[in-house]
């Protein structure tokens, strides 16, 4: 008989041992399961990922995604700034390597174009390219203008043109280089304006290796006030005229590929910094 109490009240312990062990466990398993929802909330509020629907960060960087998707797209026209909960993503994205990338992109497009095309031997055969974001990055300047997130200011962007300190985009001095070694005349087209910048450009072109190009144009008197679109048109319309066969056309503003004669092929370049109608 005292056995058998002494069996039972072993087994009693047993159970109540294994019964707080579980409790034990679970409890343990509960607080691990918590500490990884902490983390992994910290996580995507740091780095922008959506791991939750409590990460505002995470909210935004899909929305500015799907917004420079839309500019890229030219599906989003006439917008002043970058939006205010967009301008630590286009700093990212034009600082971080993913510009570098997506212009490595449409470089690697080009040149498979090029790879497919001769230049006539009558000298005619000719390319288009922009200044502005193209040739030269105005990436010093727009640090300064948070990236696009304030508002467009001519007067102080004419000061840092007129310094003439724009740095090659050397992807596409690369580009350039091999479009004169390829027998293509190269015209360089820009609507900064031709009195207040032709000179500094020119000088700034240079120094940056753009040496050779069949013709450097910027907006004339009689074609300021009219939008990027008509004033380039009209520009390569002339080329045209002139007997020149526009086989490729490459900017950063769809402004800049838009239009009439606008070329057999035209590449966009990467910019969400800014809109030029």
């Amino acid at each position: 008989m005292i056995h058998n109490q002494i069996a039972a009240a072993c087994c009693v312990s047993l159970i109540m041992f294994f019964q707080g062990s579980i409790s034990m466990i679970s409890f343990i398993l509960a607080s691990w399961e918590l500490l990884l929802l902490i983390l992994a909330n910290l996580f995507s509020r740091g780095t922008g990922m959506m791991l939750g629907p409590r990460s505002s960060m995470a909210v935004d960087s899909c929305y500015c995604l799907s917004w420079r998707f839309a500019v890229e797209a030219n599906n989003a026209q006439a917008w002043r700034m970058v939006p205010a909960q967009c301008v630590f993503y286009v700093e990212n994205y034009m600082l971080a390597g993913q510009y570098n990338k997506d212009l490595d992109m449409v470089m690697e497009q080009i040149s498979t174009y090029l790879n497919g095309i001769v230049a006539a031997d009558d000298g005619m055969d000719a390319w288009v390219l922009d200044i502005d974001d193209t040739c030269l990055s105005n990436l010093w300047y727009y640090e300064g203008k948070r990236f696009g997130g304030d508002p467009w200011d001519p007067s102080t962007f004419k000061s840092w043109a007129q310094g003439g300190l724009c740095p090659a985009i050397p992807a596409v001095l690369r580009l350039y280089k091999r479009l004169k070694k390829g027998g293509f005349n190269v015209f360089l087209l820009t609507g900064r304006d031709e009195e207040a910048l032709g000179a500094p450009t020119a000088r700034n072109l240079h120094a940056q290796g753009f040496i050779g190009y069949e013709r450097l144009i910027l907006r004339g008197p009689s074609y300021r006030g009219q939008s990027a679109v008509a004033f380039k048109s009209a520009m390569r319309k002339q080329l045209v005229e002139e007997g020149y066969r526009i086989r490729g056309n490459v900017g950063d503003q769809w402004s800049d590929l838009q239009g009439d004669c606008n070329g057999d092929r035209i590449f966009k370049i990467p910019n969400p910094m800014y809109f030029v109608p």
